[in-house]
């Protein structure tokens, strides 16, 4: 798990855009630039705003204040400017018939808009949102499947200042209602229907009854839109607002049941995504980006801000990316792209449909997140898929983060599953229960930031008390993100899961990624959710869920001994149960706390992002 798989050739490390910051900075690797960045933000983001080429209309008079303390620090003081002029508009004029956006439906049929295209559609959607009465703080939702809509939608709402809150597609109406009730959305943007898997998604008819539970929304715009904008001339300017000006709300599912409101502001989340986008990913104007994604994961409008202000293209895929099993990798052979992101549970799903057959030349990086990888899975992306030539970005951030946290970039060496190290700008440590660092010792310990970043969620809507409870009580002044986390003594940081989904079995913490990887490695195990239950004399016991290769069998026994061969004995599951399925949300990340609930019969808190809720029947039929 420890191997360096990734070495940059010359050639890569002379063309990352990690690579010119270095030299910009005038340091003398990108590991002494990663240091300075953390220990001197001052300097830092103005730096990488001037090498990415971001636009402020009006400059900032301070970097960062923190007078009212690090939880609510304010980022670029008095700056203004538009993030719809960052993404769209500015490159409108540069380069107007580069390819912006491009549409691809399950049913084949593909649209594209260019960036004088894309940038007159915004602000005629703009002008429109105006004459709904729509102003300057309003929350616009926005409920529509991956499509250029999604651009057009989400920059008219910043050209206007507008708050978007956008809606994970596959919502069913009581929480769809449910975000536009806590959010008091005025107006909602949505689509008649779409596909999922072949089967009609009736997104209209979900949020017309999710409206009879939102007193305060007004309006709801369906794509196609060409009436609503047909008088529209397209000649309302961008509004530059105030760095610290509300951007994004977006909902994160809670395990009390209550989703988390998510603020973010436009100049720090514009910064922060860029750069991630930029150094992390690699991309430039004139790439073309694909994520499998939604709009209701922070992935979303991850690529939306951070592919747009790059100039690049971005690939937008309605419905599943393993319908059918090789439509991700025909999608980067027949759109060329070069950045390509997924989580490691999708890589899962797809490995055993085989390798892919389709012309993946044009990939240059593949950004993973999510969860904790595997190592059989990330070795068959790196050295099947990519051929060995491709480098894993594994980031690891969160939708309050406003980007990553840890990342590597592709102009340095990479380990099998790491994360690289810190992210640039971002103070990270690893701390141990009295909060000293852990960092080079090997040993794990809770994720922390030990200062703030622009990215940074400015709170949770309208519930200051939980941000503070949830992020900033552990340590004074530090925030504590939630996930386990160690660093190899050749400076490689691993994640192992969260740490509240952490077992204590025989007296030693495991994340359930250790369990997991283990369970895999048997030939017969597909995928796995590993949890702790409660036992009388152990105190706790690990049970892993498993899903088995098509016609492959094995034994409970079997599976045990495996992990227990790769863990030690101590680590033995007490019980291995085998399912047709795990919960999982629509970006395929495994719900392992649906999981542990299930099994040992206790409320699962929020599941309105499970896509395949069945499953959890499942679970409780083979407990």
């Amino acid at each position: 798990m420890t191997d360096v798989v990734w070495r940059p050739p010359p050639e890569v490390v002379e063309r990352a855009n990690a690579t010119r910051l270095v030299r910009r900075a005038g340091v003398g690797d990108y590991r002494e630039l990663v240091r300075r960045s953390a220990e001197d933000p001052g300097w830092f983001w103005p730096l990488a705003i001037e090498d990415m080429g971001l636009e402020f209309s009006a400059p900032w008079s301070q970097v960062y204040d923190e007078s009212r303390g690090p939880e609510w620090t304010t980022w670029f003081t008095g700056g203004r400017l538009s993030i719809a002029h960052n993404c769209v508009h500015r490159w409108a004029e540069r380069t107007p018939s580069a390819s912006a956006a491009v549409g691809l439906r399950e049913d084949g049929s593909r649209t594209a808009l260019t960036f004088v295209e894309l940038s007159r559609a915004v602000t005629r959607l703009a002008e429109a949102l105006v004459r709904l009465g729509v102003r300057e703080g309003d929350r616009v939702a926005i409920f529509l499947p991956m499509s250029p809509e999604v651009a057009i939608a989400s920059n008219a709402c910043a050209h206007v200042g507008a708050i978007q809150v956008p809606i994970f597609s596959g919502f069913a109406a009581p929480t769809v209602a449910q975000r536009l009730q806590a959010s008091e959305a005025k107006v909602a943007i949505t689509t008649t229907e779409s596909s999922r898997r072949g089967k009609p998604v009736p997104m209209l008819a979900i949020l017309e009854a999710a409206r009879r539970e939102a007193p305060s929304l007004e309006h709801v715009v369906v794509a196609p839109w060409d009436e609503l904008v047909d008088d529209c001339p397209g000649e309302l300017p961008a509004l530059e607002v105030d760095s610290e000006t509300p951007y994004l709300l977006t909902y994160t599912s809670g395990t009390t049941g209550v989703p988390k409101g998510i603020v973010h502001v436009q100049g720090g989340f514009l910064v922060s995504i860029a750069r991630e986008v930029c150094y992390q990913a690699d991309v430039s104007a004139g790439d073309v980006v694909h994520f499998a994604t939604d709009m209701g994961w922070i992935m979303g409008p991850w690529t939306v801000v951070g592919a747009g202000a790059l100039g690049a293209t971005i690939v937008f895929a309605e419905g599943a990316p393993d319908w059918p099993a090789d439509r991700l990798w025909r999608t980067v052979e027949q759109e060329r792209v070069t950045s390509l992101g997924l989580s490691p549970t999708l890589v899962r799903a797809l490995a055993p449909s085989g390798d892919p057959t389709a012309d993946l030349s044009s990939l240059r990086t593949f950004v993973t997140t999510g969860e904790p990888w595997n190592p059989d899975p990330y070795r068959w992306l790196f050295d099947t898929v990519g051929g060995g030539r491709v480098p894993i970005i594994n980031c690891s951030g969160g939708t309050e983060v406003g980007a990553c946290f840890l990342s590597p970039v592709p102009s340095i060496p990479i380990k099998a599953c790491s994360l690289g190290g810190p992210a640039l700008g971002m103070a990270m440590d690893i701390a141990g229960d009295d909060g000293h660092s852990l960092v080079g010792t090997g040993e794990v310990g809770e994720l922390v930031c030990r200062k703030p970043f622009p990215g940074m969620t400015r709170g949770f809507w309208r519930d200051p008390d939980r941000y503070l409870e949830t992020y900033w009580q552990r340590f004074p002044g530090v925030w504590v993100h939630g996930d386990w986390a160690s660093a190899d003594e050749d400076g490689f940081w691993f994640l192992h899961g969260r740490s509240d989904d952490t077992l204590n079995i025989a007296g030693k913490r495991i994340g359930p990624a250790e369990l997991e990887s283990a369970a895999i490695a048997h030939p017969a195990v597909r995928e796995a959710a590993a949890i702790g239950v409660p036992h009388d004399v152990k105190g706790e016991v690990a049970w892993i869920f498993c899903c088995l290769l098509p016609g492959a069998e094995t034994t409970e026994a079997e599976v045990a001994e495996t992990v227990a061969a790769e863990l030690g004995r101590a680590f033995k599951p007490e019980r291995v149960l085998f399912v047709e399925a795990l919960p999982k949300t629509r970006s395929a990340k495994i719900v392992r706390r649906a999981v542990r609930a299930t099994a040992v019969g206790t409320d699962p808190g929020d599941l309105s992002s499970v896509e395949n809720p069945e499953s959890l029947a499942a679970i409780a039929a083979v407990v």
